[in-house]
């Protein structure tokens, strides 16, 4: 259990800062004032905050095609990511990369991908870097139930497993891969039994307990970190809007929502914050508000930035 105080108020305020973060895309998804695909992260805060309150700033994550709450969870500032959402010069990417493919290498966010399980083997890769040059840098790996089908992740983990490379493999699963349940693809009621396959470490946990998720991935960073190689930990929680916005969601049973929204992560800390009066009911609806106004000055930042100029579309290319 987490007892200090700044850890815990840091960790409502990120938690907070990516639901506020994800609203407001929902709101200008909607108006048409940003251009393509988002996925919100809405409702499963816990998981990427919990998570990476273990690491240190040296640390590096991967991420996914859902990936706006594990960027601000390792530190990325919500006006340049919302810069990159609109498109915008000023954003993490120069505009260029968008909702799915935010990178910021100074905080460890070695990327996103709108593949799915794209990351899987990026992540194998910076673990392997850490390992070559003898540091005890650690790599998350987030990833959802779907990519647990993917080749990309068998050969991956089982690659981690043989070299022990200093990676923890964070399953988000939130039921569905786009509108597929997960028990239609997979017999297996726990995907950290996969695991065995690998002989790692394979661990279930209550994905929208933040205080939970934390304990959970803290163990496999400090066993990743002291060499012992790659751990498994399956987060069960909820997507709180649909696969992308405006995703009608025909495929979600009524009473299925309804019963994880009463689990909804952010109240659920809330609530255990006061109870252990890290704060009171003033002071977190004071960092709502404060989350709101951040917000507010992100997308005025995004709205006033420039557009790249067409002829930088031929610059930052590699071949």
């Amino acid at each position: 259990m987490i007892h200090e105080k700044k850890k815990l108020l840091d960790m409502y305020r990120l938690m907070v800062r990516i639901r506020t973060f994800e609203e407001r895309v929902l709101k200008e998804v909607s108006a048409g004032v940003i251009p393509g695909a988002a996925h919100l992260y809405a409702g499963q805060e816990a998981v990427a905050v919990g998570a990476c309150a273990t690491l240190r700033n040296d640390d590096f994550i991967t991420s996914t095609h859902r990936g706006h709450g594990h960027l601000i969870a390792k530190g990325a500032k919500t006006e340049l990511m919302m810069a990159e959402l609109f498109g915008k010069k000023a954003g993490y990417n120069k505009g260029k990369g968008g909702s799915m493919h935010i990178t910021a290498l100074d905080l460890g966010i070695m990327g996103a991908s709108g593949i799915v399980a794209g990351m899987i083997g990026i992540a194998a890769g910076a673990a392997l870097s850490a390992q070559m040059r003898g540091t005890d840098q650690v790599t998350i790996c987030f990833l959802g139930d779907g990519a647990t089908n993917s080749g990309r992740f068998h050969e991956a983990v089982n690659l981690a497993s043989i070299w022990s490379l200093p990676v923890v493999y964070v399953i988000e699963n939130n039921l569905y891969g786009e509108s597929t349940p997960i028990s239609d693809v997979c017999r297996l009621p726990n995907l950290s039994d996969r695991a065995a396959a690998y002989a790692i470490p394979g661990k279930t946990i209550d994905g929208n307990d933040a205080f939970a998720v934390y304990e959970e991935v803290a163990k496999a960073v400090a066993r990743a970190r002291k060499g012992d190689g790659p751990t498994l930990v399956e987060c069960k929680t909820y997507r709180h809007y649909g696969h992308f916005c405006g995703d009608p969601q025909t495929y979600k049973k009524k009473e299925e929502a309804d019963e994880w929204l009463k689990k909804d992560p952010i109240p659920r800390f809330r609530k255990q914050l006061i109870q252990m009066e890290a704060f009171t009911q003033d002071e977190a609806n004071a960092i709502d508000g404060e989350m709101k106004a951040e917000l507010d000055r992100a997308v005025k930042f995004a709205a006033e930035s420039p557009y790249p100029a067409p002829e930088e579309a031929l610059e930052d290319v590699y071949a």
